[in-house]
């Protein structure tokens, strides 16, 4: 991947992180914050939604594209969905323990509380919440997070109300559920301050850091995401949405500007062809007798084919701009956008069924000479029409540089076109939820996770990364319990962090095990009534049957811990089933009996009792 100097290019960069708080009831109602399976919903209903003026009689841009797709939006619903969830009654006051606990955040990043939280709306109409708006309000500003590449400026503070989850896209719309909808979450943003890839990754995992050193936020996939904003000096700001993990910003960051930079060259290229942007025209005759698969299976359903000539584009429209993405694909998500499935242009063609002879025809068609391009949609009127409209609108925009637009993250690290950027015409009052006095002077300063890294190896002789492990992992107070009870701290923290890992990836449903299930195993370890070697065999089993009680399956599994005698008469076993490797060897046999003797006992007996009397048997026979 190219490196750019990123000084020299003027980058600049800023982030939303969204992250949900971990409270037992909605923002703006008591249902509970749990998640559930779709295979639960007891209903569904439908809704279509349309953009509203603001105060001022505008329309957000972004909010009026997306109503230009007619679509339908069904949600799954359950036996603890209220009217609030479904836009049938008002919002209830503001949550309490979610304000508290986003003043906590604040207080984190150095912010300060408002002295009022007036509740906004903020026009949403992709479905992703029934009333077609997001209830947002501001808690704190100002603030500031330290990096390597110095400090970097906090905007705001938001609390919000999470959307609901994306579970089907349909031709006819999209399928939501609304087991997360208004669950409470905070919108971090920083200033444009962020001046390189590298340094984007750092301030999101030092807010990161922050945010769950409060001990207040969901932890799990999808219950953090990050928005980033980028530009260069001679492009635009770009606002790439969804990115589910840390290690991807840093390579979204750099793509985008290798993006940027490709749209500028392009756009100076055009300029010097003197390119322009024809008219769309139906060309459905040019391949009235194609053997295309694509285009014959929409013709035979009644569809067109139209077209628009991009004079002076050729060569351009299959220039990459990401890994695997080209001017075209920019176009075919515009494209999509309207319905289409996708565009062909001239760039990749003759190619998927079109002849050469189709592609002289089709530059006939519109006029098109050889420095020319034509791209082409094939699907229903209506939608073929508006698709090759809104390439048409692409490429008067690839003439002028970089536009600036709302993009969807990839897991390569590239994005795709989602909708244009929204502007201040999407919020307005919220008149059914009473304003709020942010109190701050109860907030309590938490242990941050990297001070508690370091308690752990002061108090407790951890190695770094193992107290690493349990102090940023999900049961760090179950393991000071465990601790405080007389659990050996080392054993505790191994069995919380490391083995949960290594059985999870053996497949086993680590999942189902529970805080009692951890304290029952370590508890039978400390009272010398289970072998630290049995552990994962009892944890496996636990997962596997979560009902059961850790002795009793214990002991049902044989994993009891084994008096000396026992283990005496194992060891001497293995010895003697091994005599001549013994004579041959002496004590270079003790690694391969030692296994065999831990296998003998099947985790029953503790292994530093296991080495110490297979030395003595192996000395006595050398």
């Amino acid at each position: 991947m190219t490196e750019f100097d990123y000084d020299e290019l003027g980058l600049v960069a800023g982030l939303e992180i969204h992250q949900q708080l971990d409270t037992a009831t909605k923002l703006f109602c008591a249902c509970p914050t749990t998640r559930r399976e779709p295979a639960e919903a007891d209903r569904t209903f439908t809704r279509y939604l349309h953009p509203t003026r603001s105060e001022l009689g505008e329309i957000d841009e972004a909010a009026l594209e997306e109503s230009r797709v007619e679509r339908e939006f069904e949600y799954l619903a359950y036996d603890t969905t209220c009217l609030v969830e479904e836009d049938d009654e008002p919002p209830h006051r503001l949550d309490e323990d979610a304000l508290a606990a986003a003043l906590e955040i604040g207080h984190l990043l150095g912010m300060d509380a408002v002295d009022r939280a007036h509740v906004m709306r903020k026009v949403v109409i992709d479905g992703s919440n029934t009333g077609g708006f997001q209830r947002s309000t501001m808690v704190a500003e100002g603030g500031a997070i330290d990096t390597s590449e110095g400090p970097v400026g906090i905007e705001d503070l938001m609390l919000e109300e999470e959307s609901a989850q994306r579970i089907e896209d349909r031709e006819e719309g999209v399928l939501y559920s609304l087991d997360r909808l208004g669950i409470p979450l905070v919108e971090i943003g920083t200033k444009p301050d962020i001046s390189s890839p590298a340094q984007a990754r750092e301030a999101a995992e030092r807010i990161g850091m922050l945010l769950r050193s409060t001990g207040k936020v969901k932890r799990g996939l999808g219950t953090i995401r990050q928005d980033v904003n980028v530009s260069i000096a001679d492009g635009a700001r770009v606002e790439m949405k969804g990115v589910q993990s840390l290690d991807d910003i840093d390579d979204l960051v750099r793509e985008e500007v290798r993006r940027q930079v490709e749209l500028l060259d392009i756009a100076d290229e055009l300029d010097a062809r003197a390119a322009a942007v024809g008219k769309p025209r139906d060309v459905t005759d040019v391949f009235a007798d194609t053997e295309s698969g694509v285009i014959r299976g929409a013709l035979d359903d009644g569809g067109e084919v139209h077209a628009v000539p991009l004079h002076g584009f050729d060569g351009l429209v299959g220039r990459e701009l990401q890994a695997d993405r080209r001017l075209g694909t920019e176009f075919s998500d515009h494209a999509t956008r309207h319905g289409a499935g996708g565009i062909f242009h001239t760039d990749e063609l003759p190619a998927y069924g079109v002849t050469a002879a189709e592609v002289a025809a089709l530059r006939d068609a519109v006029d098109a000479g050889e420095d020319d391009a034509v791209a082409i949609v094939a699907d229903d009127p209506e939608t073929a029409a508006q698709s090759i409209q809104a390439v048409a609108e692409r490429a008067e925009t690839a003439m002028a540089g970089v536009p600036e637009e709302t993009r969807g993250a990839n897991d390569d690290g590239t994005s795709k076109y989602l909708r244009p950027l929204p502007g201040a015409a999407r919020m307005y009052p919220e008149t059914d939820v009473p304003p709020v006095d942010p109190d701050p002077s109860a907030v309590e300063t938490p242990e941050l996770l990297t001070e508690k890294v370091e308690r752990y190896q002061a108090d407790f002789d951890l190695d770094a990364g193992l107290a690493e492990q349990v102090a940023y992992g999900r049961r760090w107070q179950l393991f000071e319990q465990q601790v405080e009870a007389g659990v050996d701290a080392t054993l505790a923290a191994q069995t919380l962090e490391s083995t949960v890992t290594e059985l999870r990836r053996d497949d086993v449903p680590v999942g189902q095990l529970t805080d009692a299930h951890f304290r029952g195993v370590l508890g039978l370890v400390a009272d010398g009534d289970l072998a630290q070697e049995g552990v994962p065999e009892l944890l496996a089993a636990l997962a596997e049957q979560p009902g059961s009680d850790p002795a009793a399956l214990a002991e049902e599994l044989g994993l009891g811990s084994a008096a000396e005698d026992e283990v005496r008469e194992a060891v001497v076993g293995v010895v003697e089933r091994n005599s001549d490797q013994v004579a041959a060897e002496g004590m270079g046999a003790f690694s391969a009996l030692m296994g065999e003797c831990m296998g003998a006992l099947r985790g029953k007996a503790d292994g530093d009792l296991v080495s110490e009397v297979l030395r003595e048997e192996i000395q006595q026979r050398s």
